[in-house]
């Protein structure tokens, strides 16, 4: 199956106090690369929210977010944290002391400004793995976006295969007529010659300019490389890193095809070849 690694899912479930959002997004990555912002009460779940997402996930750079929001008629008010209190103090008497007690004065609402000095208070839901059930469902919903994103690539892949298999196979058909061309221009030129040319060292020289023009290989190959491409997308694991190797092959052989070439046709066909390359490239960029 063809997974995207770009998309997006956001997934919000109401409790009687609260409510509990999700949000992940992905894009391509060369690894599975996991960012993730808790709520520091749900600090102790965050191994178990990262062990999810590796295990249904294969690469790509992920931001996972959780928001806890109270809600107003059911917070049971505020906690004041006295520590944090009295090191901020601390530090701004430190800061105007070195400043020669040239400063403001510090107020009661600057220093409850300040993050995680005073906590809102509301009871967490006795089951904690709620939150991890929340993450589940946005996970869910967030694979089926890349399986249908995916799914698009791969349909945009294969046409631009087939497109190729029908290039290879315009470019087999016409090599007779090609051959006997360039035969042709050959057998004029040698008979414009004098008659000091060795034969020897013609024979030579028509052999090596044979093997030049010969583009048999190059284009089985890449009738091989569209068979193989149609049977990596049949793989249940990611296959990514698969069609990446493989469109460096491809982009091989069309360079190889275009160098050997010794007529017009054959080298438009090999640019149009690694026209679709590069297509097919860029969807593949984005294939987990």
């Amino acid at each position: 199956m063809t997974n995207s690694m770009t998309g997006f899912a956001r997934c919000t479930v109401q409790t009687a106090n609260a409510e509990i959002v999700w949000e992940i997004k992905t894009v391509n990555h060369r690894y599975l690369d996991i960012t993730m912002r808790v709520p520091e009460m749900l600090r102790q779940l965050e191994v178990s929210a990262r062990e999810m997402l590796h295990k249904q996930l294969g690469r790509g750079k992920l931001e996972a977010s959780c928001y806890y929001r109270v809600k107003s008629d059911t917070s049971t008010g505020v906690t004041l944290d006295t520590d944090k209190v009295n090191a901020v103090i601390a530090a701004c008497n430190e800061i105007e002391m070195q400043m020669g007690g040239i400063g403001q004065t510090l107020s009661a609402l600057d220093v409850l400004r300040f993050p995680g000095v005073v906590s809102e208070q509301a009871d967490i839901p006795d089951n904690e793995n709620v939150f991890l059930e929340v993450l589940s469902d946005c996970l869910s919903e967030l694979k089926q976006n890349r399986e249908a994103e995916g799914a698009r690539m791969q349909r945009v892949i294969i046409e631009r295969a087939e497109a190729m298999k029908t290039i290879v196979a315009g470019v087999r058909q016409q090599r007779p007529q090609v051959i006997e061309s360039i035969q042709n221009k050959l057998c004029k030129r040698i008979n414009e010659l004098t008659n000091d040319v060795h034969n020897e060292r013609l024979e030579q020289e028509l052999v090596i300019i044979a093997q030049k023009m010969d583009v048999d290989e190059e284009l089985d190959r890449l009738d091989s490389h569209i068979q193989e491409l149609t049977a990596i997308f049949k793989r249940s694991e990611p296959i990514g890193r698969r069609l990446d190797f493989l469109m460096q092959e491809f982009n091989r052989e069309a360079n190889t095809l275009g160098a050997k070439s010794a007529d017009v046709k054959t080298t438009q066909a090999a640019i149009e070849i690694k026209v679709l390359i590069e297509q097919m490239r860029e969807q593949v960029q984005n294939i987990e």
